[in-house]
């Protein structure tokens, strides 16, 4: 066995077997974790540390966008981007990104709305002890594009180790 052979063992045996699905990942879970940091940093008048937003939605940077960025990402590097599976990748990317700062970033706007109205009501009015509504739900374009920079750099930097 070479030294060449020894190397190219090692690199498959510590390389990630499917390059696109653990870039996928990494990239969701790395959006995830920081969710936690850059809200503490965007509200530094209550410097208030709120774990739970490692599990939710919206907020900086958008996992969605981190997650299929980083699936087309790979995709492309892999496979080059002439292939059917890159074509479904981007069309993924793009579905998500333009949903997560239309459709759900309004939709999260009008639960804001509504539990401001819903608190302004008197407390003997049939709505006035309902639950909040989650009013974290969509992103702002510019937590959609920090995602998918996220998700470019987590396949890139994957994909260079390999």
């Amino acid at each position: 066995m070479t030294s060449a052979d020894a190397a190219a063992s090692l690199r498959s045996s510590v390389a990630p077997a499917n390059l696109p699905l653990v870039s996928a990942l990494l990239a969701c879970a790395i959006a995830q974790f920081l969710k936690p940091f850059t809200t503490c940093i965007h509200r530094l008048k209550d410097n208030k540390w709120d774990s739970g937003r490692m599990l939710g939605s919206g907020g900086m940077p958008s996992s969605h966008s981190a997650t299929v960025t980083a699936l087309a990402m790979a995709i492309g590097l892999e496979e080059g981007a002439g292939g059917a599976s890159f074509a479904i990748a981007v069309v993924l990317a793009c579905v998500v990104m333009y949903d997560a700062t239309g459709i759900r970033l309004h939709a999260g706007r009008q639960a804001e709305l509504l539990n401001q109205i819903v608190c302004e009501l008197p407390p003997e009015h049939p709505v006035a002890n309902v639950r909040p509504l989650r009013d974290s739900l969509g992103h702002t374009p510019l937590q959609v594009a920090a995602g998918a920079l996220l998700g470019c750099i987590v396949a890139s930097l994957l994909r260079c180790t390999t």
